[in-house]
């Protein structure tokens, strides 16, 4: 029994190795399938990079799928090793009395022997004072001690006989229940072994098939179809377009602003030239005349000039921010000219419309560096000008993989690490007040926060862009349940769908006070569906509708659909849930259409509904913040305390990959901080990368960063810092969804959230 424990918990031991070798040799697959990602996609040949890739990805999520079904069996095999002991020591129990019979007999038989040998040593003596002759006496006193040692033996005979029944009885039950036990234990052990060998060769049959789907794909892939999708990725077109010209010369500033000095001419197709000054030169019967009494003679001149903007001189005056420039961009209308009198105008003027809003959306990805006040839209530590220097040289650092935020901002890249960095003298860091400050109100507080501001159509964007979301290229490995085969799917089975929702909190935390803080939070919800479904509905005249119940809906403020694929019934009472249901023919037409712009995709998503979510102020955020500054002339000190809010989340999850970003002014020359954070002198900004918070880290979540800046021009000015974190298994909203009726069935339910705007002032 004792071996029997001992091999169960090394056939444990043996299979936990072999998920770790196979979870090695799957991340390193993945890693794998992110170098092609990143190889060149210029050419004929990019076309076979993602080809490369997604069968990589699949070989990866086999290998991944494999661990998954092996900590399944360790599972089993732990659940057995405690079934095991319990009944090893229920055995123990029930063999007690066998265990008493063995003790018995034993000791029986050492007294048996003793009273035998008493026995034959009296009779021998009695013979031998006989032969001797000895006095009567005497012989009746030997006499008498071989009568006694005869009974003596006999009794211990008889006691003999009976200890040895009982104990030939319980062994005979006892190794009868020990042959059950090791029959059952070997069964057990072969019925592991079963599930293992089957767990691998499941795995290799994926393998076989991933690795046949690539050689087919390879095959398939002839050097016109390549020639052709480099022309179709490339082309501007299959009609000559209307004559238009764009002239635009990007430059670059000594001041680390890349601005935009553009000049847009309409040219017709009898206008082709400028005037020395940039200007169109009209000809003659041109359509830029507005009033016949005009003067026919002067050549009109239309001239549109974007400025660049002002070197940033320290202050917030005279800064256009991102959100100043996109709110322009709803103001823009451009129409076309009454005067206008041919078909050739009118589409000249048309396309001049949709340049010019072209120019205004590079201009915004051009400017992204108007602000240093806009942390969120900036590099932490992005390069500035060549005719800089810095003491802190520092490398390119890939950021690391996390999701897309869903509103339209920049967000927070994490720095490259420094090369070498300037020793700081030791001693402990001080000027700043430790007393504590309360983070937010108390539950039954009746203070409101600031109305949240609508969802804006230019805040939404694809949730599933990251590269661990669910795209057209990438499998998706982890989910609730095991789903199909990435290679097969039977048009018999119940379909798989996967969901992903993700979410994004924008916060503002003014000082100490809760109720100075403003939160908005923002969400959206994707369908992705395999590949192998367009076959399915396109073969079938009327699929199977496909309906889902939302549910904790009162806690949205605000839905929106998507109207072309989806319909609800805005009768419903109950406030909690909501039906929804697709348009089949609509969401068959856009998937086929998916499918044909990328035929190589294993899944095609589809973006549902977004929607934003009733907040309620400081109690709604994950991370509550609060900022201290303490400046002078020489030093500034910084204090800033977060504390972990697992009650804004449903279900708590841990905030990973947490940064803070905090710019110095003052021409910092030394800094001291704790924990350790990266400063970069070129941006004037310092960085700190935490590990996961959660309520199981050190003091519940809760925390502070602390540094000391040593300047040479100060004091500073409290600036504005930001925090960018994300949290995966987890939303703020606690949306769920549920699918309703036959025919489908969800494979992966995929929850999370991160940062937008994220700052604290003190």
């Amino acid at each position: 029994m004792k071996h029997g424990q001992i091999s169960s918990k090394e056939l444990s031991e043996f299979i936990r190795e072999r998920a770790t070798i196979e979870e090695a040799y799957s991340r390193s697959m993945t890693k794998l399938a992110k170098t092609a990602s990143n190889c060149s996609q210029l050419g004929t040949f990019a076309p076979m990079w993602d080809v490369f890739k997604q069968s990589t990805e699949k070989l990866a999520a086999c290998h991944m799928e494999l661990v998954r079904k092996l900590q399944e069996l360790i599972k089993e095999v732990q659940k057995y090793v405690e079934e095991q002991a319990k009944n090893h020591k229920k055995t123990k129990e029930e063999v007690a009395s066998t265990l008493e019979a063995v003790q018995n007999i034993q000791s029986v038989s050492q007294a048996l022997q003793k009273s035998k040998e008493n026995y034959i040593s009296k009779t021998l003596e009695q013979e031998r004072m006989r032969k001797e002759g000895a006095t009567q006496k005497d012989l009746d006193k030997a006499g008498l001690k071989v009568k006694k040692a005869t009974e003596t033996y006999k009794s211990y005979v008889e006691k003999y006989a009976t200890a040895k029944t009982e104990f030939e009885q319980r062994m005979t039950e006892t190794s009868q229940k020990f042959q059950g036990i090791e029959e059952e234990h070997v069964l057990r052990m072969q019925e592991i072994i079963h599930s293992y060998c089957q767990s691998v060769e499941e795995t290799h049959i994926q393998i076989g098939e991933g690795q046949e789907e690539f050689v087919k794909n390879m095959e398939n892939t002839s050097v016109e179809s390549l020639i052709q999708k480099l022309a179709e990725s490339k082309g501007t077109g299959k009609e000559r377009p209307v004559g238009l010209s764009l002239c635009c010369d990007v430059l670059k500033s000594v001041n680390n602003r890349i601005f935009v000095c553009g000049v847009f001419c309409v040219f017709l197709q009898n206008v082709p030239q400028l005037d020395e000054e940039g200007f169109c030169i009209r000809p003659e019967n041109s359509f830029y005349s507005s009033s016949d009494s005009e003067d026919e003679d002067e050549p009109r001149k239309f001239h549109v000039q974007i400025k660049p903007v002002q070197t940033n001189n320290g202050t917030h005056q005279h800064k256009a921010t991102i959100d100043e420039l996109k709110a322009s961009i709803g103001n823009i209308s451009l129409s076309p000219t009454p005067a206008v009198r041919d078909v050739s105008h009118q589409h000249a003027v048309t396309n001049y419309s949709l340049c010019f809003t072209t120019f205004i959306l590079f201009y915004l990805s051009s400017n992204s560096r108007l602000s240093n006040n806009d942390l969120l839209s900036l590099d932490p530590f992005g390069p500035t000008s060549t005719g800089s220097s810095s003491s802190l040289p520092h490398s390119s650092v890939p950021p690391p993989n996390r999701p897309t935020t869903p509103l339209g901002t920049a967000t927070i890249i994490p720095p490259p690490r420094p090369l070498s960095r300037p020793k700081l003298p030791a001693g402990k860091l001080t000027g700043i007040n430790e007393a504590g400050r309360p983070f937010s109100p108390s539950k039954m507080s009746n203070s409101s926060p600031p109305p949240a501001a609508p969802l804006a159509r230019a805040e939404s964007s694809s949730s599933l862009s990251s590269n661990t979301s669910l795209s057209t290229s990438n499998t998706p490995t982890v989910g609730t349940s095991r789903g199909p085969s990435p290679v097969t799917l039977a048009s018999l089975d119940a379909l798989p769908i996967a969901v992903a929702f993700t979410e994004s909190v924008n916060a503002y935390f003014k000082g100490a006070d809760p109720s100075k803080c403003i939160v908005k939070i923002t969400g959206d919800m994707t369908l992705s569906f395999p590949s192998g479904i367009i076959k399915i509905f396109t073969s079938s005249p009327s699929p199977a509708v496909l309906s889902f119940k939302l549910s904790n809906t009162s806690r949205l403020e605000q839905i929106m659909p998507n109207q072309q694929l989806l319909h609800s019934d805005s009768s419903q009472s109950d406030t909690n849930t909501k039906d929804f249901w697709l348009n089949m023919p609509a969401l068959t037409a856009y998937l086929r259409k998916s499918s044909e712009q990328n035929p190589a995709a294993s899944y095609y998503n589809v973006d549902i509904l977004k929607y934003q979510v009733c907040s309620n102020g400081i109690q709604s955020t994950p991370l509550n913040l609060v900022v201290y500054w303490k400046c002078t002339s020489s030093t500034t000190d910084l204090r800033v305390d977060y504390r972990y809010n697992p009650e804004a989340m449903q279900p708590p999850a841990a905030l990973t990959n947490v940064q803070v970003l905090v710019p110095v002014s003052g021409d910092v020359t030394n800094m001291q901080s704790i924990p350790n954070a990266i400063w970069n002198a070129e941006q004037s900004k310092s960085l700190w990368k935490l590990s996961d918070i959660s309520d199981k880290s050190e003091n519940e979540g809760s925390g502070s960063l602390r540094a000391k800046f040593e300047l040479s021009d100060g004091p500073s000015i409290p600036a504005t810092l930001a925090v960018q974190f994300f949290s995966e298994g987890s939303l703020l909203s606690g949306v769920d969804v549920e699918l309703v009726g036959s025919g489908y069935r969800l494979s992966l339910n995929k929850k999370r959230f991160a940062t937008g705007r994220y700052m604290a002032d003190c």
